[in-house]
């Protein structure tokens, strides 16, 4: 049996799905107040579901009995997140530290954990981040970091300020530096294969898209498609480091140290990585003609 923590998120959905498309066993962890229809439909993709949350050590340790292998995609952010309760500390951290511990306590075999890669900011996300990669590392148990760079389907869209449908595009920074977006199905699609490759085991795998593009040159490709120009709006690295040192509520902090990577962010040589793992990678341009056509 495989366990999926995140399991009603974009990522933990997809792993999930995959899974049960391959006939490979699999228990999806959801919160008493995860949404009724993302839990049927974890329960339509043939998965075993059970309650508990990463706040719950005595939940996690129930949800590990039996299982084989872990693979844990959960985060506060960027939809999870509620002030005071369920935070980049609380869960991300504190939580999954817990839930380390807990595949340690009862012997499961191997661990797949979803982080990013480094950036030079101190953020309560990065934080957590890192001390549970630490945690695993020293843990003993087989496994597997998974560190995706910026998600095509969460960037570029209206929730962090490309409203391609309106034809308006945030860039942060100066829009020139090539960054290898990357498609939640695709990262999806590396947890499920390092459960069976050797290459995956005890290593971390900086995972980025099949090419680099910068900011600008994603906006081309849109208004190539859209047959039109985009208002483009440039938000400088002084604003926001200006944000950053003013913010006081651990989303806010985290969000706006993530939009200063994306302004410093570089491409990810993904050779090694696609050769160990035969895998085809989703292109901007293919997103792109999803969402607009």
């Amino acid at each position: 049996m495989n366990l999926v923590v995140g399991a009603t998120g974009m990522v933990g959905m997809e792993i999930c799905r995959l899974m049960a498309e391959s006939g490979k066993p699999v228990k999806a962890l959801v919160r008493a107040s995860s949404d009724p229809a993302k839990v049927e439909k974890l329960r339509r993709l043939g998965a075993t579901v059970v309650q508990g949350d990463l706040r719950d050590r005595v939940s996690l340790k129930s949800a590990c009995n039996g299982v084989k292998a872990v693979i844990s995609t959960a985060s506060s952010m960027p939809f999870a997140y509620t002030p005071g309760e369920n935070t980049p500390q609380s869960a991300d951290q504190d939580g999954c530290l817990s839930l380390v511990d807990a595949a340690r306590e009862t012997g499961v075999q191997q661990f797949v954990y979803t982080s990013f890669p480094p950036m030079a900011d101190s953020f309560p996300l990065q934080d957590a981040k890192r001390a549970v990669e630490a945690r695993l590392r020293a843990s003993g148990l087989t496994h597997t970091i998974l560190r995706p760079t910026y998600f095509t389907e969460i960037w570029l869209s209206p929730a962090v300020g490309f409203d391609y449908s309106n034809l308006k595009a945030s860039v942060y920074g100066t829009g020139e530096n090539a960054i290898s977006w990357i498609s939640f199905l695709d990262v999806a699609q590396f947890a499920v294969a390092s459960l069976e490759n050797p290459a995956a085991r005890n290593t971390t795998l900086e995972l980025g898209g099949p090419e680099g593009l910068s900011p600008h040159e994603v906006v081309t490709v849109f208004e190539k498609i859209a047959g039109k120009a985009f208002d483009v709006t440039q938000v400088p690295v002084e604003a926001l480091q200006g944000q950053l040192a003013g913010a006081t509520d651990p989303m806010q902090k985290s969000f706006v140290a993530l939009m200063l990577g994306y302004a410093s962010a570089t491409a990810i040589d993904m050779t090694a990585a696609l050769k160990a793992f035969s895998l085809k990678l989703r292109t901007v341009d293919a997103y792109a003609r999803s969402v607009m056509t």
